[in-house]
């Protein structure tokens, strides 16, 4: 039985496939195709980092078994270990955002190299892809998965959507139809049928869950199932974004007023929304990122005039943190959980345990976030001190501002405001700064021959032959 129904594809999905399969490298800027193999270096290291942890280790089991029976032909990052290439997405995923360390595009507020980089790293495999047209995939998938999530203006977050899950998957879509060679009328509908698969709650805050770790990864195996049925000519929605149940209008709700559809295509090919993408400096969400740097200065400042660290606790009375609304959901509520975070990501979303493990320690790394550290009392106490206020001077999505101000008991105040988040695009981390986040990640875990390796073979992604990448990132670590 054929359809009657007239399925033309009409509107951003047009534009958004003719984008990604025209896509030429040699027309990408030297600068964006260097930093977009930065922000692939920073992403593996991340992947090397979360190889001990318990959520690694439970996520390769379960999809270890829903593997059984099948090819084990995809690359695992760093396990020496394969699985399908739908479940290697998956876990590829899980390594990356595992530690919530990944970069983050702060007008879409979506960590896109988290799936984009599984989907294009399993496809790219598939195909017998090199590593130019794997890089060229990866651009073009990120360029769109950051202008789609754009359009919201935050507003996923405040309806309890995850937009790197909801979003993430359509960059996925455009990036796998690439490298498996569909045409536009196909690459149109696999984002069709990506609509049905955009998912990811944002009800792992209520708890810690281990949820949000899934997202990308799914995100980019959803991805890769719709563009493989719309290569065999499966149909589907034809205005996936602006339809009157597309994207923006279901997953949106009451914030669908604010979208900004333009800006889905705004500058396609001539603005690199990769230049725009922000390292993380900071292991946790990055809406609690200014308040880390408030603490840490704040730290110092407290020291310079002579005070203890010891009494800091005895002589704060209140501290009063000033916070974008759009973000309050997220890392400040509800207060009880986030002033006593259950488990290391449930602090990583506490702008409390934040702020107050930065005042004691003078820091925030991945050192903050292990058991031991969750248990300190000096942090604890601050962190029950902690009261947010809504900041009338926030730019946010653009920067992710935050203030901090220490109310003494001699009545004396001490206050440090970031109105621009570090890592941002307007406040970058170099390339050199990437790769000194890279290797202390990636550290962690390997030698420093096998760091080295790593760092060299993705630098050089754009000249590599098919396979050469895989074969790097396939060693057991």
């Amino acid at each position: 039985m054929t359809s009657e129904v007239n399925h033309t594809p009409q509107g951003i999905s047009v534009t958004l496939a003719s984008f990604a399969l025209g896509l030429s490298l040699d027309a990408v800027p030297a600068v964006v195709r260097e930093r977009a193999k930065h922000l692939l270096l920073d992403a593996i290291g991340l992947a090397y980092a979360s190889q001990p942890a318990d959520f690694t280790r439970v996520a390769l089991d379960g999809l270890t078994a829903l593997s059984a029976g099948d090819k084990p032909g995809a690359t695992v990052i760093g396990r020496g270990h394969r699985l399908n290439t739908r479940d290697a997405m998956v876990m590829n995923g899980v390594l990356v955002h595992g530690l919530d360390f990944d970069d983050t595009h702060s007008r879409g507020v979506i960590h896109a190299t988290a799936s984009v980089l599984p989907c294009v790293f399993g496809v790219s495999e598939l195909r017998g892809a090199d590593g130019a047209q794997t890089l060229a995939a990866y651009i073009a998938g990120m360029e769109a998965a950051t202008r789609i999530g754009s359009v919201a203006k935050g507003g996923f977050h405040q309806v309890g959507f995850h937009p790197t899950g909801v979003v993430g998957i359509f960059g996925c879509t455009l990036a796998a139809s690439r490298l498996l060679g569909l045409d536009a009328h196909q690459t149109a509908m696999a984002q069709g049928i990506a609509l049905s698969m955009a998912s990811g709650s944002l009800e792992f805050l209520q708890d810690g869950a281990w949820t949000k770790r899934l997202h990308p990864g799914w995100a980019a195996q959803s991805a890769f199932t719709a563009a493989t049925l719309a290569a065999h000519g499966y149909i589907g929605a034809s205005a996936p974004y602006e339809g009157r149940f597309g994207l923006f209008s279901s997953y949106l709700g009451e914030q669908r007023g604010n979208a900004d559809l333009s800006l889905a295509t705004e500058g396609l090919g001539e603005q690199w929304q990769i230049e725009e993408v922000a390292i993380k400096p900071v292991p946790a969400c990055h809406f609690t990122h200014a308040f880390a740097d408030a603490g840490t200065e704040l730290h110092k400042v407290w020291q310079q005039r002579g005070g203890k660290i010891s009494e800091l606790g005895e002589q704060v009375a209140r501290i009063r943190v000033k916070v974008p609304e759009a973000v309050v959901k997220t890392v400040c509520e509800p207060v009880a959980n986030k002033r006593r975070p259950a488990n290391s990501y449930d602090a990583q979303f506490s702008v409390p345990y934040v702020v107050s493990s930065a005042l004691i320690k003078g820091r925030f790394t991945l050192d903050e976030l292990e058991p031991a550290a969750l248990r300190n009392d000096a942090v604890l106490a601050l962190a029950a001190k902690v009261e947010y206020e809504i900041d009338p001077a926030s730019t946010f999505p653009r920067h992710y501002t935050g203030e901090v101000v220490l109310e003494l008991r001699d009545g004396s105040t001490l206050a440090h405001r970031e109105a621009i988040n570090r890592g941002s695009a307007d406040r970058p981390l170099s390339n050199a700064e990437i790769v000194e986040k890279y290797v202390a990640n990636a550290a962690r875990v390997l030698p420093q021959a096998r760091v080295d390796k790593v760092r060299e073979t993705v630098l050089a992604l754009d000249r590599l032959p098919a396979g050469a990448l895989h074969a790097v990132l396939g060693e057991s670590v």
